[in-house]
């Protein structure tokens, strides 16, 4: 079983009134088998359910979704959190991925984490 923990950024809160994209803090991989399992850590400035986090997404390297984590409700006064997504196929070969969350106002980030896979 592999099992990675890369923590890839960290982010102060942002300044009242001023949301930023989700912040994605750490990202754990576990293959199991033939699949594998992601633990993504977010930060954002939630405000309830006008504005939160509401997915992240693992995407090969030519920006093609492998799998989606869409979060059911906003997490204002649970920051930074962690949400996983197992069962995630992964094309034999392929030696990275990304993630990029997704907030409910300004849709999927520009800025995507690249985690190195074995």
């Amino acid at each position: 079983m592999f099992k990675r923990s890369l923590i890839v950024a960290f982010m102060a809160f942002a300044a009242p009134g001023f949301a930023d994209p989700p912040a994605i803090l750490n990202v754990t991989v576990d293959r199991q088998g033939d699949l594998w399992k992601f633990d993504v850590t977010l930060r954002h400035d939630d405000s309830g359910w006008d504005h939160y986090a509401d997915a992240w997404r693992i995407l090969d390297p030519d920006g093609k979704p492998l799998g989606t984590r869409n979060l059911a409700h906003p997490h204002v006064k649970e920051q930074p959190f962690t949400r996983s997504l197992s069962g995630v196929r992964i094309p034999e070969g392929m030696r990275e991925v990304s993630i990029q969350a997704r907030d409910s106002v300004s849709g999927w980030s520009s800025e995507l984490v690249t985690i190195p896979l074995p």
